[in-house]
């Protein structure tokens, strides 16, 4: 593991320019900064695929949060499928 003083980690760095971290951070994603030479900050992280990224803009969390909320309160009740009207279009192919 290396020496622990005061929550900081003594280790040394392969021949290869690798260091372990642990295998509990096995697999896990993480910033790297270097603020200046010598000095690396190491911070796990959790990156957001970019065609994801539309998910956690303020408008769509916010509707997101409300639907949440009013489907907390609101029961969940049978429907009445003969009462659904279906597209004439349902399972026509559509043209792009």
């Amino acid at each position: 593991m290396g020496v622990v003083i005061d929550h900081q980690v003594i280790k040394s760095i392969g021949s290869s320019g690798q260091i372990s971290l642990g295998k509990e951070h096995a697999g896990r994603q993480v910033l790297i900064e270097n603020p200046e030479p010598g000095v690396w900050v190491i911070r796990t992280a959790t990156v957001i695929p970019d065609n994801e990224r539309w998910i956690h803009t303020p408008t769509v969390k916010k509707n997101l949060t409300a639907a949440l909320a009013w489907a907390e309160k609101t029961p969940a009740k049978a429907s009445d499928l003969s009462k659904v009207k279906i597209s004439k279009t349902h399972g026509a192919k559509r043209k792009a």
